[in-house]
């Protein structure tokens, strides 16, 4: 039976479970869920104390260490807390483990969890709202992982912890932890490049990736209330994509929101927006709208902030420009 969870609360739940079912698992940072979500996480830094390891902050000292481990038969989980820490170990990240399976015929795979929070969190200022996932996604070799739902990041994260062979980059928004939703009792595992269809319409698809899921149901609903009906679909993994899913919807609807909180220029939303100009175009009635981040430095000040986030209020304004009413 399904029961509602906090997203933080599932993703704990799937990290106690993937340490219980895998001794190889080792932790190598637990700032897993952050200021609003943490408080989950303090029975699994208990329950598994000698299997985390606290590193200084040097991301690309202790990220070296994770991939080394994952190339000798481990399945590390390094945790950087915020996205953008992550650029102090691009290095590692992008050019060696990335790259291990293709350079070396695939007799070396590297199975481990790059996690990390992003996106525009609430005051959270330039060095620590980024997101990444662009740059990621630009990377031969990565898995690229953005959960939307509590029962997303349960089953997305098992699976990346327990069946990937390769090195996997998982996106959780910050502002997703307290959000709740239903979550499937006891143990089960999404594979990746499944997309989801999260609502079901006729007039338009708005392709939502992480925290812009909750955003566009939200904005789904406030579309049915003029008689226009949004289908909403969520891919999940952005590599690998399941753009066979994202197709058929083009193809029904004809008219086509993308939208992600990474910036606008070379952002998810306009990597998506390629992808089916070049697919679908055939099916298109209208232009492509991208819904993202602006392009700026995010920044500190709350109303400035709010002014460059991409809003379900935005969505709504995509929407019915490329609908006509």
């Amino acid at each position: 039976m399904p029961r509602t969870l906090k997203f933080a609360q599932a993703l704990a739940e799937a990290l106690d479970e993937i340490l219980a079912e895998e001794p190889r698992i080792t932790l190598i940072g637990a700032g897993f869920g952050g200021l609003s979500g943490g408080q989950f996480f303090n029975a699994i830094r208990e329950k598994y104390a000698d299997r985390i390891k606290y590193p200084p902050i040097s991301e690309i000292g202790f990220t070296g260490i994770g991939v080394g481990a994952a190339f000798a038969g481990l399945r590390p989980i390094v945790d950087y807390g915020t996205a953008t820490f992550s650029y102090e170990a691009i290095p590692q990240i992008i050019n060696e483990a990335a790259i291990a399976y293709s350079n070396s015929g695939g007799q070396t795979s590297a199975p481990i969890i790059f996690h990390m929070l992003h996106g525009v969190r609430g005051a959270g200022g330039v060095q620590h709202s980024g997101s990444p996932q662009p740059w990621y996604w630009n990377t031969p070799g990565l898995q690229v992982v953005e959960p939307g739902t509590p029962a997303d990041v349960k089953g997305l994260f098992r699976w990346a912890g327990l069946r990937s062979k390769n090195p996997t980059v998982i996106l959780d928004h910050a502002r997703l932890m307290d959000t709740e939703g239903e979550v499937p009792d006891g143990p089960y595992e999404i594979p990746f490049g499944q997309a989801d269809v999260k609502r079901q319409g006729s007039d338009v698809t708005i392709v939502a990736c992480g925290i812009q899921v909750p955003r566009s149901l939200a904005a789904a609903e406030t579309l049915a209330r003029d008689g226009i009906q949004a289908e909403v679909i969520d891919p999940r993994t952005l590599s690998p994509l399941d753009t066979a899913t994202i197709l058929a919807s083009v193809h029904k609807t004809g008219r086509v929101v993308v939208t992600d909180e990474s910036h606008d220029n070379c952002g998810v939303a306009a990597g998506l927006a390629a992808v089916i100009a070049d697919e679908g175009f055939g099916s298109l009635k209208a232009p492509i709208k991208r819904v993202s981040t602006m392009p700026v430095p995010v920044p500190y000040s709350q109303p400035m902030e709010d002014y460059v986030t991409p809003t379900a209020e935005r969505i709504v304004t995509a929407a019915r420009e490329i609908i006509g009413r």
